[in-house]
């Protein structure tokens, strides 16, 4: 073996500490947090804004809930009871611009 020979199975290199390296490709990019974890927010059909709910059901963002979730809608929500949180809070805030279709 020559001083600049590599240990059986490495690649080779021109001269000792000189070469290039192969990283793998990993993704960088953060991951939303789309649930609260604990179970209950999954049975419940949430209000949202409906600008959002547009967004989300053309480009699969995520979108939060007045109860705080946050998630990418994908089931029909008629078919599971309103959030009691969601319900409370909306129930709470003042009447609207007098839009009957909201």
């Amino acid at each position: 073996m020559t001083e600049f020979d590599d240990a059986p199975g490495t690649p080779k290199r021109d001269a000792p500490g000189l070469g290039t390296l192969t990283m793998p490709e990993t993704d960088s990019r953060p991951v939303p947090r789309l649930s609260h974890g604990d179970g209950d927010h999954e049975r419940f059909a949430h209000y949202v804004d409906k600008d959002d709910m547009m967004n989300a059901a053309v480009f699969g963002t995520p979108i939060k809930a007045l109860c705080g979730k946050v998630w990418v809608p994908s089931r029909d929500p008629q078919k599971f009871p309103v959030c009691p949180e969601c319900k409370e809070i909306y129930e709470s805030l003042p009447p609207g611009d007098g839009d009957e279709n909201e």
